[in-house]
């Protein structure tokens, strides 16, 4: 796979996390609690930590998320997670901060929405403000604009310049750029009172693919400041899913982007962790960051078994995922294991031989052996009732013999040399 050239852009801290430059993409998510909730929010940020999320965002909304942000924080340090938490304004965060200095302290990024932080002189003195905060307490600021909640005082004037040219751009176009302005403009003004390039990260969400990869090719364009990239209100499930993949690989393989969200609406009950999972999975497929064993299965055909197929491939990955906080704790680079489950003999071999460790399954009227293929070489043919407890075992010597321990962490893990 091609390495991607990533834009150069200004390095933030946010924590002890490193955003832009030349670090690596990072996966955020955001906590879908009552922030006033103290257990109830640090227990689901321990989730979305656990599952890979590199940044946490929570709601400060009312004075009691405020006071409840360093409870929250010392709930996380009793559990051992140590993960940056953004504080997300709207309309009060210029109360919230300078009132509650110390949920101004605790947070570790403050994520200013300028569509909402008042209108007319307010706009200016309220933005003011919480910049004055972020320098007092030494905070980055992410300037977040949504086109849901855009400045309808920028955009209205934009408008009306549009409305006087020769050839007037149509509305839509318009609204992009006022998106893009309004990104540029406030971080301007940011800096204008003192809050520094380096502690300044910009996002423009717009809910529309094309719209997202048009708006974010402008910024990338306009200035270095670190890119948080997500669609807004991105949709349920597959077209969650689906659409935020769709711009974010535009987008990342252009080498724009610096950290990411993908927005889903969960399920009633659903697990907040998807959207963790889907990052990974994205930065991972598009060979940017490597997260954790992949397994990889054909989709089954009239040639293939499908009922032995299909449970065997759904067993082994299951088995992978358990495995692979265990793996990622004791080996080094195990993340990049690749595992190939196949289901006939027409692309079996060689997608198993293109693995770390495959198995080719035999389809129907084939004869009844599976072949075993590791690093490329055939190593055992296997049958019968054991098939899957035996190859379940070669997948686990196979990572106790070629991934160094963490507790010898300067030999060099023999799976490097295994990657593909």
């Amino acid at each position: 796979m091609p390495t991607v050239s990533r834009r150069k852009s200004i390095t933030v801290k946010i924590g002890h996390q490193a955003v832009g430059g030349s670090s690596a993409i990072l996966v955020q998510s955001m906590t879908n609690t009552a922030t006033e909730d103290v257990l109830l929010t640090a227990r689901q940020i321990e989730e979305l930590a656990l599952a890979g999320s590199e940044i946490v965002r929570i709601t400060v909304n009312t004075k009691e998320a405020a006071r409840a942000v360093p409870k929250i924080v010392e709930e996380l340090s009793k559990r051992a997670i140590d993960v940056p938490l953004v504080g997300d304004f709207h309309y009060n965060g210029h109360i919230l901060l300078t009132e509650y200095p110390a949920c101004a302290e605790f947070l570790a990024k403050y994520r200013i929405n300028p569509g909402n932080v008042g209108q007319g002189s307010k706009h200016d003195e309220n933005f003011r403000r919480m910049v004055e905060v972020a320098l007092k307490w030494v905070k980055p600021v992410r300037i977040g604009v949504n086109w849901g909640s855009l400045d309808q005082q920028l955009l209205s004037r934009m408008m009306d310049e549009n409305a006087k040219k020769k050839n007037p751009s149509d509305a839509h176009a318009v609204l992009l750029e006022a998106i893009v302005e309004s990104a540029l403009q406030s971080a301007a003004l940011a800096e204008s009172y003192g809050l520094p390039s380096d502690r300044i990260v910009l996002s423009a969400k717009v809910s529309e693919v094309p719209d997202l990869i048009d708006v974010y090719n402008r910024l990338a364009q306009r200035c270095q400041y670190p890119l948080h990239l997500g669609l807004t209100e991105a949709g349920m499930s597959t077209k969650g899913i689906v659409a935020s993949t769709a711009a974010l690989s535009v987008l990342l393989l252009s080498g724009i982007g610096d950290t990411i969200r993908v927005s889903l609406t969960p399920q009633s009950g659903g697990d907040r962790r998807q959207e963790v999972l889907v990052c990974q999975q994205i930065l991972q497929s598009l060979g940017l960051r490597s997260f954790l064993p992949q397994v990889t299965a054909c989709p089954g055909c009239g040639r293939t078994t499908s009922t032995f197929f299909q449970q065997l491939a759904e067993r082994i990955e299951e088995h992978v995922q358990i495995q692979r906080q265990e793996w990622q704790k004791n080996f080094i680079g195990v993340e990049n294991l690749k595992v190939a489950v196949m289901g006939c003999i027409v692309n079996g071999p060689g997608e198993s031989k293109q693995a770390n460790i495959g198995i080719s399954l035999p389809g129907t009227g084939e004869e009844p052996r599976a072949p075993v293929y590791v690093d490329g070489q055939h190593v055992k043919t296997l049958s019968g009732p054991t098939l899957f407890q035996e190859f379940i075992s070669l997948i686990d010597n196979y990572v106790e013999k070629n991934y160094a321990r963490k507790s010898d962490e300067s030999e060099e893990p023999v799976g490097k040399r295994n990657e593909r």
